[in-house]
């Protein structure tokens, strides 16, 4: 069913009357300084509709309350947290619902014995890890928005990171969930064992759906025991194929590490500019950062990586001995996104990923678009497992330069399937990228998709036009 999105902005709107009777004094706005300052993610994508009105919930009730009075007044829902995501998935749609989900933001507990930790999901993902540490354990996902990025929006998109070259991503870690459904029921997925298998894996299928099946309330989410100290290593190179080089030959061996990134060039003059404190060598047109955490033979690893480095041609090399100095080498890379911002003004984030054998030919691909439409593109990522983050830096004031971002950001998208990989390993698709997975997926399975959402969702409210 489709959701209109011509809906009247008025506090005399029946729906706006039903969620102010059914919630709290100020869980319900309709100013248009709080619906302009909430409508809008970190996309740069200027095609945020005009929502109809914002809802705080403070509990699995009110989400309920709130879906079922938007399914029977057939009123588009797009559940919000932190809004760091970089693809248009939590910005608003015409007429729409904002459903604020980042006060539910309760660890509501951490089962050592099974460890486990049962979340809400306003939590930010540094404060989970930190509570985990703090009994011992360890929640490895690690997004480069660590430190602002939601435990909820991490479900929504299925989030890796830079630890997951070795842990895996955010669907290994989900054991159950809450969820509620578009006509306001409640279910629980999952199961909080180790194994399971009754049924159809639904937890899987809710884990990077954007909010497009169901609103997620709560997680029971799989820790890991504390990781041995970490240790680790940084090369600078004279070109993007020789880290290249390094990295297959790290990732061929038998030392496992737990973060291999990557930055180019153009990354690491806008992050020195940024941050000068990171001191790269303005002339070195790649950087790679390499991280171990194996208990008793971190030192080793970061031995055997430096090898590989000088194997590969590095033109310097730094060991990072210390978890601490590891850290400083991680927040160096965490700095891609706010330093070309600063630097350009604006950026379009690809997520694209493919096998690592073709990651040269990935790299080829993204330099080819840059040369064709004159944008700038900055690569950075996770090269440890083929997922690359190509930042297209463009000025917003200047039309022909966002026009020329736009292009490039569509032709990369295109070209990453041709050379077998994937319009999104970790950030999602939103609205950005919903043309481009076309391409990438069959007639066929996107019916089936559709037909997925369709049982979820009848109505077609929660968050449309996104995802598929």
């Amino acid at each position: 069913m489709t959701v209109s999105p011509s809906v009247p902005l008025t506090e005399s709107d029946p729906l706006v009357a039903a969620l102010r009777a059914a919630l709290t004094t100020g869980q319900v706005s309709t100013s248009a300084d709080v619906l302009a300052a909430s409508s809008s993610d970190q996309s740069s994508d200027d095609r945020a509709g005009r929502a109809r009105v914002r809802v705080v919930a403070r509990s699995t009730d009110d989400v309920a309350a709130v879906l079922r009075l938007a399914y029977e007044a057939v009123v588009p829902v797009v559940p919000q947290g932190a809004r760091t995501s970089v693809t248009g998935a939590s910005s608003a749609v015409d007429g729409c619902v904002l459903l604020d989900l980042s006060e539910l933001d309760a660890i509501v507990e951490i089962r050592v014995d099974d460890q486990l930790a049962v979340v809400q999901p306003g939590v930010l993902t540094s404060d989970l890890a930190a509570a985990a540490a703090d009994r011992g354990l360890f929640y490895p996902v690690d997004p480069g928005s660590f430190y602002i990025a939601t435990v909820g929006g991490n479900i929504a998109t299925n989030a890796g990171g830079m630890r997951c070259v070795k842990y895996g991503v955010t669907r290994d870690r989900v054991r159950s969930l809450t969820a509620v459904l578009a006509d306001g029921t409640v279910v629980r997925t999952g199961h909080d064992s180790v194994k399971g298998v009754a049924g159809y894996d639904l937890t899987a299928l809710l884990v990077g759906s954007e909010g497009t099946l169901a609103v997620i309330t709560e997680a029971t989410l799989a820790l890991l025991p504390a990781p041995g100290e970490a240790a680790g290593a940084a090369a600078t190179f004279a070109s993007l194929e020789d880290a290249l080089d390094a990295a297959g030959r790290i990732m061929a061996g038998a030392r496992r590490p737990s973060a291999l990134e990557l930055l180019d060039g153009v990354a690491i003059r806008a992050i020195n500019a940024y941050a000068p404190a990171s001191q790269l060598p303005e002339d070195a047109e790649a950087f790679l950062i390499v991280e171990s955490d194996e208990a008793g033979r971190a030192a080793a690893d970061v031995e055997h990586y430096v090898r590989a480095f000088e194997a590969a041609g590095a033109q310097s090399v730094r060991v990072a001995a210390t978890a601490s100095e590891v850290a400083a080498l991680l927040d160096i890379r965490r700095n891609l996104h706010p330093g070309l911002v600063a630097a350009y003004g604006a950026v379009l984030t690809e997520d694209v990923a493919a096998p690592r054998a073709r990651l040269q030919d990935l790299l080829a691909t993204i330099g080819r678009t840059a040369r064709e439409t004159g944008a700038v593109i900055s690569t950075g990522g996770h090269v440890g497992d083929g997922n690359l983050h190509p930042l297209i830096c463009f000025d917003p004031a200047d039309d022909g330069a966002r026009e020329a971002a736009q292009r490039a950001f569509g032709l990369v998208l295109a070209r990453a399937v041709e050379v077998g990989g994937t319009v999104s390993g970790e950030h999602g698709i939103g609205t950005l990228k919903r043309e481009a997975v076309e391409a990438e997926l069959s007639p066929a399975v996107r019916d089936l998709q559709v037909r997925v959402k369709a049982v979820f969702d009848p109505r077609g409210i929660l968050n449309p036009g996104k995802k598929v």
